[in-house]
């Protein structure tokens, strides 16, 4: 292991347009709190304080791929210890004072898109960060990158109208951001030093490793800090819960950790991989993905929360696992120099405990391909279509033998159990059977089995109990193509 010997005790963004270099800051202050108690910046809301509602949303630009990237992100759950070497966008920045709205502002305002006002600087910035991508976005565009704001008075009709019109107010080639994107760039890429920060002490440290043998290094040497990368989970752990979780390490932007590749036959993603920049990759290769990987959360969401850190959580609703665990996924842990590969089934123990010894953290996420013939998909349910966490989310994959029988079966679950589960009984009932109707009538019984589901402010368990077989016979039915109706139980 190559050993880090530079530190740098400041930490460094760009916000706006101003440089910001902090030696004195908390572990678990949010860029929300900064901005508005300590740079008297407010036009970021505080509504729901867990990512929820998107009143906060500002912008972030990072290097990505060679290009500087401007994303949507919470910044009520938004640490300052993952901002080194980013730019920082807040509404403020988008028109002088007393001087013309911006196109995205006015489009707002001609087309009446704004009620009470509490929401609509996170829509604004939303809407903004799309037209940059996209100046002529369609009506999906819009409504996918509005995922992750919740507009409680005006309704959506009016801001989708605004949303197409943005583009005869201005012209996003002129807008400052794009304009002087080269420029903004080297500013950003002047910052990324490559040395480890470190700011604090005690349990009040922050620190970001240069690379990822230094998180190597530091982690194993401090197993009981908290590892952060999009803390879409982690942030609610301070802003809810107030739980005490320094020192931390921010590994979101470590590059080592950020690689995709596709090879003999599988797919790779580095542990710190978002979802929104995987989601290219998987949809691609696993289209029956597409559904479920805009779903997760809203689009900052996407943009914030990583494959790895969904994994390394742990949770029993998580939204990739029941999906990675029938396609065969297996994780490569490292502790120091040393790594080691673990199937991905194997990986949750119980609630809240999973195979990863002290100093040991995720590296990687190994995705074989399906093979040609098999049949693939999974079903997320919730109580809002978008930005929900999951009642209950069922894969299931299936390999039919040319005499019509069942030669492979994988099913998992989460939401059933404790941790995300394979459903071994229904499988076993399925294998070398005729993939018919009878078939499934007779696997849906083994499901008491395999899972004993609690009832919670999700779901009941008789509900998850009832979803989860009638899911397998939808399955059933959307691989065979028949036009029978599903069997609907009485409980």
């Amino acid at each position: 292991m190559t050993r880090l010997t530079e530190v740098r005790n400041t930490l460094r963004f760009i916000l706006n347009d101003e440089d910001i270099a902090l030696t004195d800051v908390p572990a678990t202050q949010t860029l929300l709190d900064f901005l508005r108690l300590e740079k008297r910046l407010r036009g970021s809301k505080e509504g729901c304080a867990e990512g929820d509602c998107g009143a906060c949303t500002v912008l972030v630009g990072r290097p990505r791929g060679g290009e500087l990237i401007y994303e949507g992100v919470t910044a009520c759950i938004t640490f300052i210890g993952s901002l080194d070497a980013a730019h920082v966008v807040t509404i403020e920045h988008l028109s002088a004072p007393n001087g013309p709205l911006h196109p995205v502002q006015q489009a707002m305002l001609d087309f009446h898109g704004s009620q009470c006002g509490f929401c609509t600087p996170g829509i604004v910035m939303s809407l903004y960060g799309l037209w940059m991508r996209e100046p002529y976005p369609a009506t999906t565009e819009i409504e996918r990158a509005l995922q992750g704001n919740l507009c409680r008075c005006t309704g959506y009709s009016p801001i989708v109208r605004a949303a197409k019109a943005i583009s005869t107010y201005g012209e996003a080639k002129k807008d400052p951001l794009v304009a002087h994107r080269a420029a903004i760039k080297a500013r950003v890429t002047a910052l990324r030093d490559g040395k480890r920060v470190e700011v604090g002490e005690g349990r009040d440290r922050l620190i970001v490793p240069g690379n990822v043998d230094d998180l190597a290094e530091i982690y194993a040497a401090e197993p009981g800090a908290t590892l952060v990368s999009g803390a879409t989970d982690v942030g609610l752990w301070v802003t809810k819960f107030m739980r005490d979780i320094g020192p931390m390490i921010f590994v979101g932007e470590l590059p080592g950790l950020h690689h995709i590749e596709a090879f003999g036959g599988a797919l790779k993603l580095g542990a710190a991989v978002t979802y929104a920049e995987a989601a290219s990759v998987i949809t691609q290769h696993f289209p029956q993905l597409n559904e479920l990987w805009y779903r997760i959360g809203g689009d900052q969401v996407r943009n914030m929360g990583t494959v790895g850190g969904n994994i390394a959580n742990g949770s029993p609703i998580g939204d990739t696992p029941p999906a990675l665990i029938v396609l065969g996924a297996h994780i490569t842990l490292r502790q120091g120099n040393e790594r080691r590969d673990v199937k991905l089934k194997d990986f949750f123990i119980a609630y809240g405990k999973q195979d990863r010894r002290p100093g040991e953290f995720i590296e990687s996420v190994t995705i074989p391909l399906l093979p040609a013939g098999e049949h693939f998909a999974c079903y997320k349910l919730t109580k809002r279509r978008d930005e929900d966490i999951s009642a209950l989310c069922g894969a299931f994959r299936v390999f039919i033998n040319e005499d019509g029988k069942v030669g492979m079966a994988r099913i998992a679950f989460g939401g059933m159990a404790a941790t995300p589960r394979r459903a071994i009984s229904v499988e076993e009932a399925l294998v070398g059977k005729p993939w018919n109707a009878a078939t499934i009538e007779a696997a849906v019984a083994a499901f008491p089995v395999d899972f004993q589901p609690i009832s919670d402010m999700r779901a009941s368990a008789e509900y998850r109990m009832l979803a989860a077989r009638n899911l397998l016979r939808r399955f059933h039915l959307e691989t065979t193509g028949s036009e029978a109706r599903l069997v609907r139980e009485v409980a």
